[in-house]
């Protein structure tokens, strides 16, 4: 059986980030997903690879420097 299909609500818990990263992600760092009719969808193995890859590192630009 293949794995199912997650929400934004359910990858942003999976990595243990909020939806507006994730929507952020989606938008400025290719993060896999894919839109089904208006939601966006995620299989947690892409993600995962993408993570691993570094996709989800900040680049110089996006450190928070409080």
């Amino acid at each position: 059986m293949s794995e199912r299909w997650l929400s934004v609500e359910e990858m942003a818990e999976y990595l243990g980030v909020s939806k507006d990263t994730v929507y952020a992600w989606i938008n400025k760092k290719n993060m896999p997903a894919h839109r089904i009719g208006r939601f966006w969808k995620f299989k947690a193995d892409e993600v995962d690879q993408w993570v691993i890859s570094g996709g989800a590192a900040e680049s110089d630009g996006e450190r928070d420097t409080k």
